[in-house]
């Protein structure tokens, strides 16, 4: 293994550490909410120091590497990819401690409510989309990438379903407004983090098979 290749290792390692900060916030987040665990919510927000501490050092360790061994190809892509995957697993911690604060300010949330907006569902599909992308990215495998973007219109369709399920809840359920809007929330949040899986995903894609797939994403959802 030359000099470069040890680099481009030591990024990887540094970016799946990154990646296991992320993936604690995403899925405690699901149990905090289920159990209304405010404890629980602070440690996913205080764990997102960490998490901005690993961007900015992956960044810097990126950043290096152009400097001293000026990487081409295959090289070239994964350190472009990395700049990217790192980007959007920052954004993925963000927007897993938006949810803890919107657990710590909701309470005990009202099981019929968690059911009429399939909120848990939609956490179950981020949780395995992100560890499959994790996968995807360790195992160099551009096929799974390619299911996990697929996997997305889940989240987005429950997403799109959100206000007319709310509108109809809040009508049955007049006292429970507050409530209602703390879970449209997460569930913006999570269909958010479902776009930044889906982004990695392209540029594993991307570092793999030396495609670009984004804008044709971009086009196909206009069609849905």
């Amino acid at each position: 293994m030359n000099q470069l290749e040890k680099e481009l290792s030591r990024i990887k390692d540094k970016v799946n550490e990154m990646w296991s900060l992320v993936e604690f916030q995403v899925l405690s987040g699901k149990d905090a909410l289920i159990n209304a665990d405010k404890e629980l919510a602070k440690k996913i927000i205080k764990r997102g120091k960490k998490v901005n501490a690993f961007d900015v050092k992956i960044d810097r360790m990126c950043e290096n590497l152009f400097a001293l061994f000026n990487p081409v190809a295959v090289d070239l892509r994964l350190v472009l990819a990395v700049l990217k995957i790192n980007a959007n697993l920052e954004r993925i911690g963000d927007s897993a401690e938006g949810v803890a604060r919107l657990i710590q300010e909701a309470g005990p949330l009202e099981n019929d409510l968690l059911e009429a907006t399939r909120v848990i569902e939609m956490y179950d599909g981020a949780v395995s989309m992100l560890v499959d992308v994790q996968k995807a990215f360790n195992e160099e495998s551009s096929e799974l990438a390619h299911e996990l973007i697929k996997k997305d219109k889940l989240l987005n369709k429950i997403h799109r379903k959100t206000d007319k399920v709310l509108v109809d809840y809040i009508q049955t359920h007049p006292d429970n407004i507050a409530q209602s809007l703390k879970v449209s929330g997460i569930i913006r949040k999570l269909e958010r983090i479902g776009d930044q899986i889906t982004n990695i995903a392209e540029e594993i894609v991307f570092y793999v098979d030396a495609k670009v797939v984004k804008h044709q994403q971009k086009v196909k959802k206009r069609k849905e």
